[in-house]
């Protein structure tokens, strides 16, 4: 970027009332040499910033200002240039691979807690260590949002896995003991059905058409590989983040298939913070022009590489924690000697843009969408699993060869409320509320909400590791603590807490892809 143009000596030592009055430096020329900008022929701004600053009037009169530059939208133009041109050699849809993987295929439809309806579907997994001859050591391990199977590499993808310290010979995941088995979650996009999948009724991509999804479905899904694979009973169900939460849910869907659970970073519902964090990734993502104008269907054209940018932009400020910026970044500008610039100037700044370019065509976009909604949907309460129980019931028959023309029929009528939405009750209010509820001494029904307890009764008797980190905004820990408070209430009297002080870890709620010794330690005494 082109330096301002030094204000003229006179402009910067006449005294403010001579150049108020003096007739030459008056406002009005000032005006009369601005230049109306809209009217002028576009180009682009790295160009028009190169160019020389010119005085439009005689030095004295005005200080014109250079146009900044924006390299930031110049290289989002770029990248949808280079998608433009690839289009015609191999098309645009980035290949959303990690590599050689198994594939389970099932070819009996499957109905989803929301009435939707898969024919088939396909779910990709890896596998390490060896299971026994009574196929009682294997742990499920389920993944967060993101991530794919390969958890650890092996001889046919030797690429580190995204827990490849944690899983292993001597590791918190012992392959010597147990033989550990992890997928990609149904609604992905590395080998399992998803969005991006081609939908074996119409030859096309699922699109927007793909089915609204549960972590529920998610899990029986996996159910369906396990019941492949022979294994009725497993060692453990362990997750991290989402996959803490579908740790949970395999114990309630069928507490008979699972001797223990491991619930890093998770939570028994979601809750209003993590909801809109969620919900502006999306919106951010559906409003990019590349998914708008679609509407989802962006297969066959340019996907919303912006829209998928900005959104793990939001997504990676939730992951990390505010200490361990403070410590590597701090209000450091990645370049001091320039001036600042309203593209990424702070080192943090910086860091997100870097971020979210790195990711935005490694992971479909529909994908992010229907799985951050299913995390949205989470909620073991007892009230939402009877209610999903008597869906699924009415549903049924739709499995008996009708699902077909129900799916022709069945469309989403939602729309927003004629009337936006209005406080119920003032800030004012809640505040005195809160004020004069702790002066009271505690209540007996001060705790987890009746509803949770009732939803995790079927836990009770299922030994659980709960582990929480102080320094994750994503998954608080008192999220985890009320898991193990709910667990103690039903009377399951194996609940291990474990929550790691900032002391202990400063990273946030990425922490359980970090702290080998903090987190990995913890699972690795409580698997025995």
């Amino acid at each position: 970027m082109n330096a301002l143009r030094p204000v003229s000596s006179f402009a910067r030592s006449a005294p403010r009332a001579l150049r108020k009055t003096n007739p030459r430096t008056r406002f009005a020329p000032f005006a009369q040499s601005t230049r109306s900008i809209s009217n002028e022929p576009e180009r682009p701004a790295q160009a028009f910033a190169a160019q020389p600053v010119q005085d439009e009037a005689p030095s004295g009169r005005s200080i014109s200002n250079p146009q900044l530059s924006f390299p930031c939208l110049d290289n989002a133009e770029n990248r949808t240039q280079e998608l433009n041109k690839k289009r015609s050699l191999s098309g645009p849809e980035p290949s959303y691979t990690t590599g050689n993987h198994e594939v389970f295929h099932s070819s009996e439809p499957f109905l989803l807690d929301w009435g939707g309806v898969l024919p088939s579907f396909d779910i990709a997994w890896e596998a390490w260590g060896t299971l026994n001859k009574d196929k009682s050591n294997a742990i499920l391990l389920h993944t967060g949002l993101s991530a794919s199977s390969h958890a650890h590499s092996t001889e046919a993808n030797p690429k580190p896995g995204w827990w490849e310290k944690f899983i292993g010979p001597g590791a918190p995941l012992d392959t010597n003991k147990y033989f550990v088995i992890c997928t990609n979650v149904l609604g992905g996009c590395y080998g399992s059905t998803g969005p991006s999948s081609i939908d074996p009724l119409s030859g096309q991509h699922y699109g927007t058409s793909f089915p609204i999804l549960t972590m529920s479905d998610m899990v029986r899904a996996q159910f369906r590989l396990l019941d492949e694979m022979g294994i009725q009973t497993l060692y453990a169900s362990v997750g991290c983040s989402m996959g803490g939460m579908q740790s949970l849910a395999a114990g309630v869907l069928d507490t008979e298939r699972v001797a223990r659970i491991v619930s890093v970073s998770g939570c028994a519902r979601s809750h209003p913070y993590s909801i809109a964090m969620r919900h502006t990734q999306r919106q951010v993502l559906m409003n990019d022009p590349n998914w708008a104008k679609t509407r989802g269907n962006y297969y066959t054209s340019i996907p919303p590489h912006t829209g998928m940018k900005l959104a793990r932009e939001i997504a990676t400020i939730t992951y990390r924690s505010g200490p361990e910026w403070e410590k590597r970044f701090g209000r450091q500008r990645a370049d001091p000697s320039k001036p600042p610039a309203l593209c990424p100037d702070f080192l943090i700044e910086t860091y997100l843009d870097h971020a979210g370019e790195k990711w935005c065509l490694e992971y479909d976009a529909n994908s992010l969408l229907y799985v951050s909604k299913a995390m949205d949907l989470f909620d073991l309460g007892a009230q939402l699993q009877e209610a999903t129980a008597s869906r699924r019931q009415a549903n049924a028959d739709k499995l008996q060869g009708a699902f077909l023309e129900q799916a022709k029929q069945d469309r989403c009528t939602l729309s927003l409320p004629d009337e936006p939405y209005e406080e119920q009750e003032s800030s004012a209010d809640l505040m005195a509320s809160n004020v004069s509820d702790s002066a009271r001494p505690s209540q007996p029904s001060a705790g987890p909400p009746e509803d949770l307890i009732k939803g995790l009764t079927s836990l009770r008797d299922i030994p659980t590791l709960v582990l929480g980190v102080a320094s994750d905004i994503l998954f608080p820990a008192w999220q985890q603590r009320e898991i193990a408070e709910t667990l103690r209430k039903v009377g399951n009297r194996s609940v291990t807490h474990v929550e790691l002080g900032e002391d202990r870890s400063l990273f946030g709620h990425d922490t359980f892809l970090l702290d080998l010794e903090g987190v990995g330690g913890e699972i690795r005494r409580f698997l025995g």
